[in-house]
């Protein structure tokens, strides 16, 4: 259903940085950069793909409110490693690793924002 997903960045280098860490943890390859044009996406051909990019009505980046991107993860340790990148290279905390139980009882997630104040997840929805 989705095809791609696009982010504003105010500082593109920061946010490729940010943005490689994170999806090699995920084992999303970059799928196409261009510092000429400040686009850069991580994904395949075949799968959606997340984009960051300067706006190209030249405005600065904003977030929206209410708006988040879900990072499918493969365990919960890896829920964590994601959290940690994202920390580690200029994140916000928005709620760390941790069950949710309002959403059921293996819902693990956590929750931050990148660089820019885009607000993202990590979820792992199974067994421990």
């Amino acid at each position: 259903m989705i095809g791609y997903v696009t982010l504003g960045v105010v500082d593109f280098d920061q946010g490729v940085a940010f943005y490689d860490a994170l999806m090699g943890i995920l084992g999303q390859p970059r799928y196409y950069f261009s510092a000429e044009y400040g686009w850069a996406s991580w994904g395949t051909e075949t799968a959606p793909r997340l984009f960051i990019c300067k706006p190209f009505d030249g405005q600065p980046a904003s977030v929206g409110n209410g708006t988040m991107v879900s990072l499918n993860a493969a365990s919960r340790a890896q829920v964590d490693a994601i959290h940690a990148a994202a920390m580690a290279n200029g994140g916000h905390d928005e709620g760390g690793p941790g069950i949710r139980e309002h959403y059921g009882p293996t819902f693990y997630a956590a929750y931050f924002r990148d660089p820019t104040g885009n607000k993202l997840n990590a979820v792992y929805n199974g067994p421990g």
